[in-house]
């Protein structure tokens, strides 16, 4: 089972992983992050130190965190848990975690960091599938909060416990998604929003600015303060039946995306890394926005963390 301080392997280094790694060291772990590009190994100190300036914490944090260019060159007697945080590719996860498992001690619980594939399939391989799940984390990891630990039906159910029960002395917010589905729970709820969001857009009801507004300043700054089922309780499910009777008829419900979307992605405006997307954007002005929102989210979990 997981402790609470132990040592961590995090498979693959970049956004995420980075990210993981900084979580966890500055908990009191020590982390080995295992990458076989050099360009990513390097890009791990600064990654982490942007991680400590944003948390407020000191250099020490660095010294637990070391990069390694092969598995082979971690201390496996020392490993309590392994997290796998490589690129959304099904084969490559698998693969992976069949070199994880011959090498990871038999009791040694290990995560997969996908928000995409379901975890029986990403442990297809496995010859212990028992214990694997999934840990979710949401961008930046080092600010939000919420981590998803997901069971599929060979998850022992007391290795995702206790890997709930280290996230939340982490100071994180864990969820134990206990059915192994498709996109999960945050992932779910998120897209459902979302098809509607664009559905609206591309028929032209309202534009990409009033939507952001809409949720901002509408029921997503109310959810700062609780979730939408509390929100509820408050206001009364009876309102709810009615309005969702009388509503859900005419929900977007497509299987796919939106044309206009796919038109956008076809044309390769995929967003600030293409410098276009729904708006146009420069070097400037995409790093800009990017430090707004992260003062934003630095001053939201502020207020989180007064309650």
């Amino acid at each position: 089972m997981v402790q609470s301080s132990s040592n961590l392997v995090v498979v693959g280094g970049g956004i995420m992983g980075g990210d993981i790694a900084f979580l966890f060291a500055a908990a009191g772990w020590n982390v080995d992050v295992v990458s076989p590009s050099q360009k990513t190994r390097d890009a791990l100190p600064k990654r982490i130190d942007a991680a400590m300036t944003v948390r407020g914490l000191q250099a020490e944090v660095m010294g637990r965190v070391t990069a390694r260019a092969e598995l082979g060159q971690v201390d496996w007697q020392q490993v309590d848990l392994v997290v796998e945080a490589v690129s959304e590719d099904l084969a490559l996860k698998q693969q992976i975690f069949v070199q994880i498992e011959a090498l990871a001690g038999p009791d040694v619980p290990l995560a997969s960091n996908t928000s995409n594939f379901q975890i029986s399939e990403v442990g297809k391989l496995l010859k212990h599938r028992q214990r694997l799940v999934g840990m979710h984390f949401f961008m930046p990891a080092h600010l939000v909060p919420l981590v998803e630990v997901i069971s599929s039906d060979a998850t022992d159910p007391a290795i995702a416990q206790s890997i709930c029960n280290a996230l939340k002395a982490m100071g994180k917010e864990p969820i134990w998604v206990k059915k192994d589905i498709p996109g999960f729970v945050g992932n779910r709820i998120q897209h459902a929003m979302m098809r509607e969001a664009l559905y609206l857009i591309d028929k032209g009801v309202v534009s990409p600015e009033d939507v952001d507004i809409a949720v901002r300043f509408g029921f997503g700054f109310r959810f700062i303060a609780c979730g939408p089922i509390m929100q509820k309780e408050m206001s009364g499910w009876d309102t709810n039946c009615r309005v969702g009777n009388a509503l859900y008829p005419h929900l977007h419900n497509d299987a796919g995306v939106p044309p206009g979307l796919q038109r956008m992605v076809d044309e390769g405006r995929t967003g600030m890394k293409s410098l276009a997307g729904m708006w146009p954007w420069t070097e400037q002005s995409a790093a800009q926005e990017k430090a707004q929102i992260e003062r934003r989210l630095r001053a939201a979990l502020e207020m989180l963390r007064a309650n």
